[in-house]
């Protein structure tokens, strides 16, 4: 038997070598993940990933608004409300007045401008006594936050054309007057009329009369009727100088309230 030769051997297994690199650099795939996100081939993202990765809109990030920015004498203030089922359902301040007497400014105003803000549905809500500037910039972002979120909200479907504004279709307004609540100073009465749940009016059918009750009478009486719709509960603020009359009114409004199941 003929023996091989010890170079052939080496040709040999040289060229099997480069055989086998080829094949390997044949099956490689023309680009891989990192180098096609490197040249900016990313995949798109939906919109809706995209809308939530920025914030989204006030109704894709869970009813959230952000009134402007209103400047006061001493500083910015800016109000944020969180809106489900066409109610706020949240309101607060992520900018209020703050260094020195400021602070405590804010402290006492901006609970009770939030808590006032969720109890009545809209901007109309009370100044708070000592904090008049931080009161009336609230009052002012909190009317743009309301503005947005109304612009925002999808139109109302039109499968119910018969179906009145503001109540459910076939709920009649009823009228429902309350007890009659013995004050200081004489009787106060209320009559309500609801229409869809809510109060579309409030009147005092009694109410102190006579000397200077009738000053105080004709001060607060409208007042607590505006607040009542409003507010939509008994849970009013009474009248400065009119206590007792206040008082009478919230206790005749609740019973009126409990006769009409609200």
């Amino acid at each position: 038997m003929r023996k091989s030769h010890p170079v052939r051997r080496v040709v040999l297994a040289t060229a099997a070598t480069v055989s086998g690199v080829v094949l390997l650099l044949s099956l490689k795939p023309s680009s891989d993940p990192a180098s096609a996100q490197a040249g900016g081939t990313i995949p798109q993202q939906t919109a809706a990933a995209q809308e939530s990765a920025q914030g989204g809109t006030g109704a894709a990030a869970g009813g959230a608004v952000t009134g402007d920015v209103v400047q006061t004498q001493y500083g910015p203030v800016q109000v944020r409300i969180t809106v489900s089922g066409n109610k706020i359902t949240k309101a607060e301040a992520v900018q209020a007045p703050k260094g020195g007497e400021s602070d405590a400014k804010t402290a006492l105003s901006i609970p009770k401008l939030t808590q006032d803000t969720v109890a009545k549905q809209k901007a109309d809500v009370d100044t708070v006594s000592g904090a008049t500037y931080t009161s009336e910039g609230y009052k002012k972002s909190l009317q743009s936050a309301i503005d947005k979120a109304n612009a925002a909200a999808p139109a109302q479907p039109s499968a119910q054309p018969s179906q009145p504004a503001g109540g459910n279709a076939g709920a009649a307004a009823k009228t429902v007057t309350g007890t009659v609540s013995q004050t200081q100073y004489g009787p106060v009465q209320v009559r309500i009329t609801v229409s869809g749940g809510k109060i579309t009016k409030a009147e005092a059918v009694q109410a102190p009369k006579g000397g200077t009750s009738d000053q105080k009478t004709a001060l607060s009486v409208p007042k607590l009727n505006q607040e009542a719709v409003a507010a939509g509960s008994a849970d009013i603020d009474s009248v400065s100088g009119a206590t007792y009359t206040s008082e009478g009114y919230k206790k005749s409004l609740q019973s009126a309230l409990d006769q009409a199941g609200g």
